[in-house]
């Protein structure tokens, strides 16, 4: 998340409309990294219980999980209130995106644990549980319901009154800059897990 995060960043200072927004927009992204990743680690840890509890996590879970989510959604809005901005989050817009994201998180984690648990690393692991096109999909799916996530909460940052009139337009292009960077980091990760150990190492060896 912090890669994406971070390339996500770069990226968008190189279009007009965003670099002049970014200033406004940047903290509030920071501060959402954060939370979404306080959130995916409850998420892991569900998954964990479930798994030692031996029943795979139904819609339940799923839905308590949403419900957790909103807590840290408070905890976000009391962070924000330091910075001049006003952000409502319309859970209307968000809450199926954000179920899904969880669910596929959910069940990916409970999968990926089980095998891990078995003795193998975190990389065996994953390809034990997901041939490499099909983790490509997963991490792409994750990374873009959270693109569609932080679009619909940056169209609730109140903007300086010059940028007001292009808000929806800072929203359409921080969502497709934020869906390139996923599909090329989720490409990348899902590449290095299923390198060859033989291609690891030349990978670290230093040149020369």
């Amino acid at each position: 998340m912090a890669a994406y995060s971070r390339r996500t960043i770069e990226a968008l200072r190189a279009t007009l409309p965003l670099r002049l927004a970014l200033p406004h927009l940047e903290p509030v992204l920071a501060l959402n990294l954060d939370k979404e990743v306080r959130k995916d680690a409850l998420v892991i840890r569900r998954a964990g219980e479930a798994l030692t509890a031996g029943s795979p996590p139904g819609r339940e879970a799923i839905q308590q999980l949403f419900d957790a989510t909103r807590a840290i959604d408070r905890m976000f809005l009391e962070r924000v209130g330091a910075f001049p901005v006003r952000i409502v989050i319309r859970y209307e817009e968000i809450a199926p995106v954000r179920m899904q994201r969880i669910e596929s998180l959910l069940r990916a984690a409970y999968r990926i644990l089980a095998e891990w648990r078995a003795g193998v690393g975190l990389r065996a692991a994953l390809r034990a549980t997901y041939p490499q096109p099909d983790l490509y999909r997963l991490l792409h799916e994750m990374l873009r319901l959270y693109a569609i996530e932080t679009r619909a909460l940056s169209r609730s940052v109140r903007l300086p009154a010059l940028l007001a009139p292009v808000r929806e337009r800072v929203a359409q292009n921080l969502f497709a800059t934020m869906n390139d960077a996923a599909t090329r980091l989720a490409a990348e990760l899902a590449r290095t897990v299923y390198r060859s150990d033989r291609d690891s190492l030349t990978h670290q060896r230093p040149a020369g």
